[in-house]
């Protein structure tokens, strides 16, 4: 379990770092990499708190 919290926990800030670096980049491509990058880590993340719950 301790290792489904420590990647939860990597991911969620993961994902908070590529969301600041989406919000302070100027050019529109890379504004919709970290977006996506965001959008997916926030995704994992929301997975493995889902399978934390059914163990």
């Amino acid at each position: 379990m301790q290792d489904y919290l420590a990647s939860l926990e990597r991911l969620r800030k993961e994902a908070a770092e590529a969301a600041l670096i989406r919000d302070l980049a100027t050019d529109k491509a890379k504004q919709d990499f970290f977006d996506r990058l965001h959008r997916h880590l926030d995704q994992l993340a929301e997975e493995i708190e889902q399978a934390m719950k059914t163990v």
